[in-house]
């Protein structure tokens, strides 16, 4: 069975929220481990074939904190051969110039450290400016809003969870 590890950071509780709603609907703790990357080492990504980076984004587009203090360790990380989905929470109303950004830079780096990118996510139905998390237009993984839309978190996990399962192969 595929292995699958979900690292999260979450100032307000809002990304770790989301990530145990996700491992749910991966199918629980038999699937999905749920690790705060404040709590983890660059040797916890080696134990998973699969990887989820959850994210939130602050300011002006800044990494959330504890994902600013690890992303310099993730130089020290082999992704080759990885499969790895994105999900970040953000406010695409009060930071329409930079919604999403932080899942953008995560998936910026991880992917030039080897990854593959899965999980891509449609745009439509947001209203944002810019993102560094929107390539081809899509964005690189699943964008939440719970300051504006989080009567559609649910749903939005449902459906991405849904193609994550088929993109993960479990």
């Amino acid at each position: 069975m595929t292995k699958v590890g979900l690292f999260f950071g979450s100032t307000t509780g809002n990304t770790k929220t989301a990530a145990e709603m996700i491992q749910a609907e991966l199918g629980g703790d038999n699937v999905v481990t749920v690790c705060n990357i404040a709590d983890a080492s660059e040797s916890d990504f080696s134990e998973y074939e699969c990887l989820i980076i959850a994210t939130s984004t602050w300011d002006t587009g800044e990494l959330q904190a504890d994902w600013d203090g690890f992303f310099e360790d993730l130089d020290g990380i082999d992704f080759s051969g990885k499969k790895v989905a994105y999900f970040g929470v953000g406010d695409q109303i009060g930071y329409s110039d930079n919604f999403q950004d932080a899942m953008g830079t995560l998936e910026e780096k991880i992917s030039s450290l080897g990854a593959t990118t899965v999980g891509h996510w449609p745009t439509e139905g947001y209203e944002h400016e810019a993102s560094k998390a929107e390539k081809n237009g899509k964005f690189v993984g699943l964008a939440l809003d719970e300051d504006n839309q989080s009567e559609m978190t649910e749903s939005r996990i449902k459906v991405w969870s849904t193609l994550i399962k088929t993109e993960f192969g479990i």
